[in-house]
């Protein structure tokens, strides 16, 4: 590798490429046996330089036209310049996710310690109050040290793992270019001094997670003497526990199988026990949020909503639409008819700062969505619902429904809301009583839809599909008619949808 710098002319330092030019080109007449040190991850490494000598061919030569060279000297290896990258140790710390993030959840990391990155490959995902984010590699190198574990709460700023570079553009490049020779003596020299590297090689390369790591350490075993059972090679934690039990370091059964009859002795002795659970993620969020709607003066109104029009429009669309993929469901008319009614009311699509006495009105009409997940509530939106028609909003929904089931929602999807609608509904429940989503004003919570009996405009009893909805709002900027309008002109373009095409741009 070195000779290829100096003869592709990228060694930067005339000066150190003169001196490396005389160092290849003089013979060494007596075996010399100094010993340098190698630092990684703050231990010094003592390892000899072994110079060879009596070559009687080059081992190094390069030709081209016009240009050609040969190299005759010696080489030379240390144990710790083949197990560490070239250039340097690298702190990869957790970067700023989004505003206001201080902290985030790591969920799970996909390196070991002893892979092999490039740039821009994923090495763990973590999750904010806001959303889920992979974290890339920006440099090339080996994984050193894996510093947490997927559960652990990781500051804004901490290091996540250490990675060790194979180049770093360092005016300081001697040490690099001596390093680098190691390449020379394991293709062309083949001396005994070579076959103690492989030990320290495959130490580094056994597969298995910083928890197993750490577990071994608490032993106090060498992780090379466990024997792996997992898949390509992989020491799980059952492995290192049985080993542990050989060595007569754990009595009984191992610590995995005492835990699963703990999980069920509950169920068979009847005993129970507290559980502490550590919110994480989106439920953090939700504290933080709720929260804030303590603070916040509501007032709710409550509306019963005909929705005869809305049932036969979605059997229409159903019968209608042969693209499997599409579910249609009364979600998307409903946010459609809500974004003709903020046209006109638009103070419900506003926010408020409390700092500045401003209430701000949105010219987009971003409307959230709530949605349970296994992670908990999460809030994304439909951007700019006014220029969508009902198809394009029913395959938004549809995209951010499926996102928000496997944690992959982005920043994007969650900010920058303007309203919210809570369909409660699709769980169960008539209705209930939302509380604001600050910084905006107003949220609506939509109960079930219910076949109940219903007086008709001449008297008559029929059957008629009903929802009631329950709109909570900020009484620092909404009062009761502003809400009670925008309801009535809401309520209109649901009960006749055909409303919606004499407003539609």
């Amino acid at each position: 590798m070195i000779c290829r710098k100096i003869y592709q002319g990228k060694l930067r330092n005339s000066a150190l490429r003169q001196t490396i030019f005389r160092w290849f080109q003089s013979s060494v007449e007596t075996p010399v046996t100094p010993v340098t040190s190698t630092v990684c991850s703050g231990k010094r490494i003592q390892s000899q330089l072994h110079f060879l000598r009596n070559y009687t061919t080059p081992f190094c030569s390069y030709t081209k036209s016009n240009a050609s060279f040969t190299l005759r000297g010696c080489g030379f290896s240390t144990q710790a310049a083949l197990d560490i990258p070239v250039g340097g140790i690298i702190d990869i710390p957790l970067a700023q996710t989004g505003e206001g993030i201080a902290e985030c959840e790591l969920i799970k990391w996909f390196v070991q310690e002893g892979d092999q990155v490039e740039e821009f490959q994923p090495l763990c995902e973590v999750q904010s109050d806001k959303a889920t984010i992979e974290i890339t590699s920006r440099y090339k190198g080996k994984i050193c040290q894996i510093l947490h574990v997927p559960g652990s709460i990781v500051k804004v700023g901490e290091t996540l793992l250490k990675i060790g570079v194979d180049e770093i553009l360092d005016p300081t490049e001697a040490s690099d270019a001596l390093e680098k020779m190691t390449s020379l003596e394991s293709d062309f020299s083949g001396t005994s001094d070579i076959s103690s590297v492989p030990e320290e090689t495959k130490m580094g390369g056994v597969l298995s997670t910083p928890a197993v790591r750490n577990l071994v350490k608490q032993y106090g075993l060498d992780i090379n003497d466990v024997p792996a059972t997992g898949k390509g090679g992989r020491i799980l934690k059952e492995d290192v526990m049985n080993y542990a039990m050989q060595k007569g370091l754990i009595n009984g059964a191992p610590a995995c199988a005492q835990q699963k009859l703990s999980e069920v002795s509950p169920l068979i002795g009847g005993g129970y026990e507290d559980k502490t659970l550590q919110l994480r993620g989106y439920q953090r969020a939700m504290v933080k949020s709720m929260t804030l709607a303590a603070r916040i003066p509501h007032f709710h109104y409550v509306e019963e909503i005909n929705c005869d029009a809305l049932v036969d429009l979605k059997t229409s669309f159903k019968n209608e639409t042969s693209d499997l993929e599409i579910k249609h469901t009364f979600l998307p008319v409903l946010i459609k008819s809500l974004s003709m009614a903020l046209t006109t009311h638009p103070m419900l699509n506003s926010r408020f700062s409390e700092e500045s006495y401003e209430v701000i009105l949105k010219g987009s009409h971003n409307i959230g969505i709530a949605m349970a997940t296994p992670n908990g509530l999460v809030v994304p939106n439909i951007k700019n619902v006014q220029s969508l028609s009902i198809l394009e909003i029913t395959k938004e929904l549809s995209r951010l429904l499926n996102c928000a089931k496997i944690n992959k929602l982005s920043s994007d999807d969650i900010s920058g809301g303007t309203i919210t609608l809570s369909n409660i509904g699709g769980i169960g429940g008539k209705f209930g009583s939302p509380l604001v989503n600050s910084p905006e004003v107003a949220i609506i919570a939509m109960g079930r839809i219910q076949k109940i009996p219903h007086f008709a405009e001449d008297g008559n009893v029929c059957p008629a599909s009903v929802m009631t909805i329950n709109i909570g709002a900020d009484h620092r900027v909404l009062d009761g008619a502003t809400v009670a309008r925008f309801c009535n002109d809401w309520k209109k373009f649901v009960e006749k949808p055909d409303l919606l095409l004499l407003h539609t741009r």
